[in-house]
């Protein structure tokens, strides 16, 4: 057994790597710059913990998602691997204790957000450590072409010069052709290196229904197709109209959003990943690190953005390699739905710039002041104070996130957080002293190890339950605490935050580039015809389409899909079917034809040619004028 399996082995308890991680593990351990290409549930983040742990010193991982980061950095801390992470959640000692535990303990990981990156501390610090080996998670916000562009992933690069040595191994799972070279550009490749597991997923059926009552079909499907399944919606309060909806009918299921508390959040995911709730409904707020493998369904109820975010939502049924389902729900409105969502994500630039005077107003800066400042943000509080729709003052604010200026988290749950910050003689002093919280203080050192070197995230209830106190009591305690410059104490908090990158600065020095917002307009438009076009289509199957999306244009149809089904009917194959369509397409755009006569212009059996035609004309690709003769559409 050599070196990789043994720690494959030791902390994830597996025999064998899946289908190119162990290539991006060998490639990585040898000090090679590696772009990874692997579809959700492939298990991109073995390739880096794997070569991390071989090879001594810290691996830098640098993730956009705040929540994900914490999840992973749990779950390597319950393996017995030493992490830590850095993030905008929290306090600017939080952060220097952490980095000086980077440099100077014996932790093997570092999470990072790409906007700490070029502060003057990190970048002091960075220095001082032994960094094996640079992860970049969700490598496409790197690039202009991709889905989700961050301006703060352009700071990566910089990095290198920094560290020099460390080779990077750049992670997505979606990434076009284009975007993949754009990201070994961008992340200063030392030679171009592109591994790729193919995005086909044989057992996932791809399933496109039109239907104009949407909740009906939800529950036809549910009934026929068993077990535990997702259903993605586009707002909150949908979520909760049809986990009632689904419950009415006799299906076990439950909701789910961003809006939830954490606590609440964690019971309804775990409900689902323990089999008590069969139908979770959600935003697309679930789903991230959720690695559960037996879901047999996931249907889209509102059409996604982008090829790029159905694929990865679709793609968390099935992981365990058994046939699932991907069910895409469409309408006429649906075109329309997403004009609309265009409209709201790209507001006029006198709209952002009014935005961002408006918020550093809020917290009363005035010009040239502000830069690297956090602050508790609600975005309900804001809209209302200026009188904007909050839908059209979170797009503003994310195009100055994009350009630089600021930075908006998600909401953060971030429990209590203390640290002792005086030595173990003076705290024995105090213990001797204060009988009262002597009993305590030993409780916690007992449940919390490392209180002296790091700030640890405590649950007063589950230490009052400990410690057979009451609450009010533990949160008195810690409060007493403080005050003596005991410990360092950070109370619980839930809400999202703004970073301040930039000082304000006033309206001629504003710079907001038309070229680059009108650049990522038309990459927006482009992505939603693309989604229009898959759930439009009819005539080609549905995993090719996607495939093709990704550069995979050789690929052979899935035979499975609702389209390849439709032309088994026909009994023909999908290349007979696809060679009559295209023959079709080209006759009757270039001449005015009747039925008849475009069968007579097509070589081959008249009857399957007039098959595909009828299909054609019943699923309204192809339409019949009064006059008999044919056009292409409706």
């Amino acid at each position: 057994m050599n070196l990789f399996h043994q720690i494959l082995k030791e902390y994830w308890g597996y025999t064998a790597f899946r289908p190119l991680q162990e290539s991006i593990v060998q490639k990585a351990y040898a000090g090679e710059d590696v772009l990874a290409l692997m579809p959700t549930g492939g298990g991109k983040s073995i390739t880096f913990q794997v070569p991390a742990l071989a090879k001594s010193g810290i691996c830098l991982v640098i993730t956009p998602l705040i929540a994900l980061m914490k999840d992973q950095v749990e779950n390597l801390k319950k393996r017995g691997i030493k992490a830590l992470s850095v993030h905008s959640g929290m306090t600017a000692h939080e952060m220097d204790v952490a980095l000086d535990n980077a440099a100077y303990g014996d932790y093997k990981f570092l999470y990072l957000s790409p906007e700490r990156l070029g502060t003057e501390l990190f970048r002091a610090r960075v220095q001082k450590m032994n960094v094996n080996l640079i992860a970049v998670d969700e490598a496409h916000c790197i690039s202009q072409w991709g889905y989700d562009f961050r301006p703060s992933y352009l700071q990566i690069a910089a990095i290198r010069e920094l560290l020099p040595e460390a080779p990077m191994l750049a992670l997505t799972a979606t990434a076009t052709p284009e975007v993949a070279q754009d990201i070994m550009e961008k992340l200063k490749f030392k030679a171009p290196n592109l591994l790729q597991k193919s995005f086909e997923r044989k057992n996932l059926v791809y399933v496109v229904r039109r239907t104009e009552n949407k909740q009906k079909e939800l529950l036809k499907i549910c009934r026929s197709i068993l077990g535990t399944a997702i259903v993605y919606v586009r707002n909150r309060k949908t979520t909760q109209e049809i986990a009632a909806l689904l419950i009415k009918n006799g299906i076990s299921a439950d909701f789910y959003h961003a809006g939830l508390s954490a606590e609440q959040r964690s019971a309804k995911q775990d409900d689902w990943k323990q089999g008590r709730i069969r139908v979770v409904v959600c935003t697309n707020a679930f789903g991230m690190g959720i690695d559960k493998p037996d879901v047999r369904l996931v249907v889209h109820i509102d059409l996604p953005e982008s090829i790029e975010a159905y694929f990865q939502e679709a793609g968390r049924g099935g992981r365990d390699e058994k046939t699932s389902y991907a069910v895409l729900l469409c309408n006429e409105a649906d075109k329309i739905s997403l004009q609309q969502r265009f409209k709201v994500a790209f507001p006029p630039m006198e709209t952002i710039r009014k935005v961002y005077q408006n918020v550093y107003s809020f917290y009363n800066y005035p010009y040239g002041a502000g830069k690297g400042v956090t602050h508790d943000f609600s975005l309900m509080d804001f809209a209302q104070r200026y009188h904007t729709h909050s839908l059209t003052a979170y797009s503003a604010l994310q195009c100055l996130q994009r350009d630089g200026y600021l930075e908006v988290t998600d909401e953060l749950n971030n429990p209590t957080r203390i640290m002792f910050t005086i030595h173990r003689d003076e705290l024995y002093k105090i213990q001797v002293t204060n009988t009262d919280l002597d009993r305590f203080i030993k409780i916690l050192l007992r449940i919390y190890p490392g209180l002296f070197s790091n700030y640890t995230g405590i649950d007063e209830t589950y230490v009052a339950r400990i410690a057979e106190l009451p609450l009010n009591t533990v949160c008195d305690y810690l409060l007493r605490l403080a005050k003596r410059h005991v410990i360092a104490y950070i109370p619980r908090k839930r809400t999202p935050l703004i970073i301040f990158n930039e000082e304000r600065l006033d309206e001629k020095n504003l710079r907001i580039s038309k070229e680059s917002y009108q650049l990522r307009m038309e990459r927006y438009d482009q992505r939603m015809a693309a989604m229009l076009q898959y759930a439009q289509s009819a005539t080609k199957c549905r995993s090719r389409q996607l495939l093709d999306y990704f550069g995979e244009t050789d690929s052979l149809p899935c035979g499975r899909c609702d389209v390849c089904t439709a032309k088994n009917a026909l009994d023909m194959s999908s290349y007979e079917f696809e060679k009559i369509i295209s023959a079709v397409k080209k006759i009757i755009n270039e001449n005015e034809v009747t039925i008849e006569q475009c069968v007579d212009a097509i070589k081959g059996e008249n009857s399957k040619t007039l098959k595909a035609l009828r299909w054609l004309i019943e699923n309204e690709k192809v339409h019949e004028a009064n006059d008999g003769k044919l056009r292409w559409g409706k």
